[in-house]
């Protein structure tokens, strides 16, 4: 019964690939191998205890608070159409270059990723706006289906990204916990603030890589880009519709990482900004508004509900030793902590096959990541490499998410092909990123301490 946290461990994803719901998997796993390994005499059912304190923790947690604002805000900016006016500008302003109507969908999605911080709503949004529009100009579908998937798995790592405030929260406690594993009482911690910083360079470079691939294609072989007969933009408009959303959200995060706000202040911030916008527009109808705080809270409950789930299943599966067995499998791994980082990266990627970043930021986060950073790997560069590694693993074919996200909105305009032979080049550059991650490891933690000293 030493590996009953394994077999737990397994059993979770064996369930998930049947299709039974995360939350509820995730819980009833947990409670099936506690009531079967209490009754044993296997684990001590005291242990159990600590559930409600634990329950109690997220629904007192203030970070956590930002998820349905942040959801909020680019709930709003999507509905209002100020994401698809931004878009048309955007288009009008670039498409006469070649290559340039994919420049204005990668920058476009850096802001959507900016301020939806969802994979899958802004590659649903780039693709029922975006790519009607680059196909009817000539562009080839793979190109066009790749752009689209690549930037719209930028809410991942673009903050203010909901990925990187759950994965911060967790990061914070896992560092915390891997500080007391080593006899270190008075622990020094890190803030979603820190994350925001560690993810600007890492983004933007990828943002940079893709726009430079997307220009490239576009001079080197303009007949898969080419320049779009589009009526020029009044410059008007066009400040009209990029400086609103651009100054929304850089007041969010410069608030952020300034120290000025907390995340959950500069949340409701950037939510009621958003709000403000499209009551100034008069783009936003009730019945939209409706819809968008009922979307806002759907989301939001199935992060909690999820998040309710991972924490019972990582009381019982600390319960049963299981991260001893894990430390121990670490320590016995050749390369030592670089092994261990390795194979860590490989699973995450592969378990971003099947499960969304949720489920592995709840779940397999807190195992591996106290084990980790108790080896002495830096809280920051771990989190921002889990995001890139996340990112990475939604548009490798054929499970990516981003890929059916796409494909589901397409319907019969691409084949199937085009979207995988598309993603590829992309997935290049994001393990190049990776590769540079691992190498200058002052990619992601320069700026942090540039700002906080740390």
């Amino acid at each position: 019964m030493e590996y009953a946290a394994l077999l737990m461990f397994l059993a979770v994803f064996g369930f998930l690939l049947l299709g039974y719901p995360v939350a509820l998997t995730l819980a009833g796993t947990s409670l099936i191998t506690a009531g079967l390994t209490v009754l044993f005499g296997y684990l001590d059912a005291a242990f159990l205890y600590a559930l409600p304190n634990r329950l109690f923790g997220i629904m007192t947690n203030q970070t956590l608070i930002a998820v349905p604002l942040f959801v909020l805000m680019g709930v709003i900016l999507e509905r209002s159409r100020i994401a698809e006016d931004l878009l048309d500008a955007m288009t009008r302003a670039f498409g006469r270059l070649p290559g340039g109507l994919g420049l204005a969908v990668c920058l476009v999605g850096m802001m959507m990723a900016a301020s939806t911080g969802i994979v899958g709503a802004t590659v649903v949004t780039m693709g029922l706006m975006a790519l009607p529009t680059m196909l009817r100009a000539g562009y080839h579908p793979a190109l066009a289906t790749g752009t689209i998937c690549a930037t719209g798995t930028l809410g991942q790592i673009i903050p203010p990204s909901i990925a990187l405030v759950l994965l911060g929260d967790v990061i914070s406690s896992g560092y915390q916990q891997a500080q007391l594993s080593l006899g270190i009482f008075n622990p020094k911690s890190i803030s979603v603030g820190d994350l925001f910083a560690g993810a600007m360079v890492p983004g933007l470079l990828l943002v940079g890589l893709y726009s430079l691939y997307i220009l490239t294609i576009g001079l080197v072989k303009p007949s898969l880009a080419p320049p779009a007969d589009l009526p020029k933009v009044p410059l008007g408009q066009l400040i009209k519709s990029a400086v609103p959303p651009l100054a929304l959200i850089i007041l969010v995060l410069g608030a952020i990482i300034a120290g000025a706000a907390t995340p959950t202040e500069a949340a409701g911030v950037g939510a009621l900004g958003a709000l403000g916008l499209a009551v100034f527009r008069r783009t936003m109808r009730f019945d939209e508004l409706k819809a968008g705080l009922v979307a806002t809270t759907e989301t939001t409950c199935m992060v909690f509900f999820i998040l309710i789930g991972a924490s019972l299943f990582s009381l019982v599966f600390r319960g049963l030793g299981g991260d001893e067995i894990v430390a121990h499998l670490f320590d016995q791994m050749p390369g030592g902590v670089f092994g261990a980082m390795i194979i860590v990266m490989a699973v995450i990627f592969l378990l971003g096959f099947i499960l969304d970043f949720i489920e592995i930021t709840f779940v397999v986060v807190p195992i591996v990541g106290p084990i980790l950073m108790a080896m002495g790997v830096d809280p920051i560069w771990l989190g921002i490499m889990i995001a890139v590694n996340l990112q990475t693993s939604f548009l490798t074919p054929p499970f990516g998410f981003a890929l059916f996200y796409l494909r589901g909105v397409a319907k019969d305009t691409v084949q199937t092909t085009d979207l995988y032979w598309g993603v590829l080049p992309f997935i290049a550059i994001q393990i190049l990123v990776l590769v540079c991650l691992a190498w200058q490891p002052a990619l992601a933690t320069w700026l942090p301490g540039l700002i906080y000293g740390s």
